[in-house]
């Protein structure tokens, strides 16, 4: 007996959830409250969408960029272009206009769709990226014009299209989404997804053991859609049928608050310092916002302190999930769960959180492992540390048209990431390879110590860099925002990283600071800190 061997296309499955349950709402927090509409409607319209792109002459295979914030539309955009056999391309809104620049015109995207409000940022680019032949405005009732020569409103673009769409029969392997790293030295990189990664990676995300994705959640995305396909969590959404909920603009912790109020919020995805800000908002109105859907808060792009994932489990009964991924792993790498095995059911509470302060068990499917200078498997025995690489139906094998020899090798993703497994097969990050402090020969994890550091209640965010030191090579510094009315203590922060650390692995000095520099996606943004320190000429005090 033989199986029938269907193409895994996202067709497939993006428009289940309407057909299910097709008044399910979709819901976009707007300036004058929020606009609604029903899953049925979005899948209507992304069909729509389809027909339209198509009579532009877009076909398979052609990149179709987003300029745009996480709303209705932009969900629209992630069902229909993939769906049609077209490219998705997320552009990073946070970008320079020197990257913007270099990333539309080497994908070669052919139409460009953005909100309204963005449109300054893409003005001094026209003349520079002859590829774009058709801008498509996102109107929010907010103005914003454009001197683009061609351009059509979204509503009139996609007005009086059939609402029914005959989806192409392709390849599982076609392209379907493109999203650009950041923060990479050089050039920003591109990684294609393909229908058949993407479709796998949406059914893992759903298990149970992964994120416990159901019909029955409501799901706030906090992290961008511009960001790694919004940790693929809108593919989840439509193809389950969950109620879903953007933030558009409103990126502030009283905007998240509210939405999770009203909206019966019952899982959100963020980086730390998104669920930081909340926390502090929570601490300061502690019986303003009803939370008693919530039931888990996923949290990448850096490892969360344990200290935050405590407060939410004592306070509100919220299981925070660390998950490790990147860009080129689709992103879902690994994910730590408080109670992960069976045999885990029995452990204390400080034993879960133990658990979940690591990077997480691999997803099913996956493989990873962790190598020394000369390509030697190291032991998983929690000691041994090494470069992290990974492997996988949804992890990229090369960039897009942009050959990186030293990131591929032997089949595996060379990450980038200096790490342990320890034997229950955890994955311990110790950091990324270029922000480890190496100190007299010896490394010094930023990570680890900036995780402590915020475990003080005066402190809400810290960084820690190396910075050149004529006799230790390097030393870490510590940068720090103090919580409201908390004035810095130099000697207390030393002695209270003292408490699990060495002597010599302390900063040698700690600075408050006003604010952090974050990343595009909100992650410390550690190459500006090293630029503004070398820039002010800062030398770290030779207290050895």
């Amino acid at each position: 007996m033989t199986m029938q061997n269907t193409p895994l296309l996202m067709s497939r499955i993006l428009g289940r959830g309407a057909l299910l349950d097709p008044e399910i709402e979709v819901v976009t927090k707007q300036a004058d409250g929020t606009h609604r509409q029903s899953l049925k409607q979005t899948w209507d319209r992304a069909n729509q969408l389809a027909h339209a792109l198509q009579a532009q002459g877009i076909g398979v295979g052609d990149r179709v960029a987003s300029f745009m914030w996480s709303n209705y539309r932009h969900l629209e955009l992630y069902q229909g272009v993939p769906s049609m056999g077209a490219v998705l391309h997320t552009l990073n809104l946070r970008l320079s206009p020197t990257d913007l620049e270099y990333i539309i015109n080497h994908a070669g995207d052919r139409v460009i769709f953005a909100d309204e409000d963005l449109l300054p940022l893409l003005e001094p680019l026209w003349s520079k990226i002859p590829c774009v032949e058709l801008l498509v405005i996102c109107r929010h009732g907010e103005g914003g014009d454009s001197s683009f020569e061609k351009q059509i409103d979204y509503e009139e673009f996609i007005g009086g299209q059939a609402t029914k769409f005959q989806w192409p029969e392709i390849d599982e392997t076609s392209p379907m989404g493109l999203c650009y790293t950041s923060g990479t030295t050089g050039r920003p990189k591109g990684v294609m997804y393909t229908n058949r990664s993407t479709y796998l990676h949406t059914l893992t995300e759903c298990l149970t053991d992964s994120i416990a994705l159901s019909a029955l959640d409501s799901i706030l995305g906090i992290v961008p859609m511009f960001h790694a396909m919004g940790w693929g969590m809108p593919f989840c959404a439509s193809m389950l049928g969950c109620k879903q909920v953007f933030p558009h603009r409103f990126m502030t912790p009283d905007a998240f608050l509210q939405l999770m109020h009203d909206e019966e919020v019952t899982i959100s995805a963020g980086v730390p310092t998104i669920w930081q800000g909340v926390k502090a908002v929570l601490e300061a109105e502690p019986d303003k916002y009803d939370l008693s859907k919530l039931t888990r808060l996923t949290c990448g792009g850096s490892a969360p302190p344990v200290s935050m994932m405590r407060w939410y489990w004592n306070t509100h009964n919220i299981e925070m999930i660390q998950g490790w991924g990147m860009t080129e792993t689709n992103p879902l790498g690994t994910l730590s769960r408080k109670v992960a095995k069976r045999s885990h059911m029995k452990l204390s509470e400080d034993q879960q959180f133990e658990n979940i302060a690591k990077a997480g068990l691999l997803m099913p499917g996956l493989e990873i492992e962790i190598f020394d200078d000369d390509w030697n498997a190291l032991p998983h025995d929690g000691k041994a540390v090494g470069e992290l690489c990974i492997r996988g139906p949804w992890i990229a094998a090369e960039y897009f048209n942009d050959p990186q020899p030293d990131k591929f090798r032997d089949g595996w993703l060379v990450t980038g990431d200096v790490a342990k497994i320890d034997p229950e097969q955890y994955l311990l990050i110790s950091d990324r390879s270029k922000d480890l402090i190496k100190s007299g020969g010896e490394w010094i994890s930023s990570v680890d110590l900036e995780n402590h550091i915020v475990g003080m209640p005066e402190i809400e965010q810290a960084a820690v860099v190396a910075q050149p030191h004529p006799k230790w090579d390097e030393r870490p510094l510590a940068l720090v925002v103090m919580a409201d009315g908390a004035e810095l203590d130099q000697a207390a922060v030393l002695a209270h990283c003292g408490e699990i650390f060495a002597k010599w692995q302390l900063p040698d000095e700690v600075i408050a600071m006003d604010a952090i520099p974050l990343t595009s996606t909100g992650k410390i943004d550690k190459k500006t800190i090293r630029a503004n320190l070398e820039k002010q000429g800062y030398k770290l005090p030779d207290l050895r």
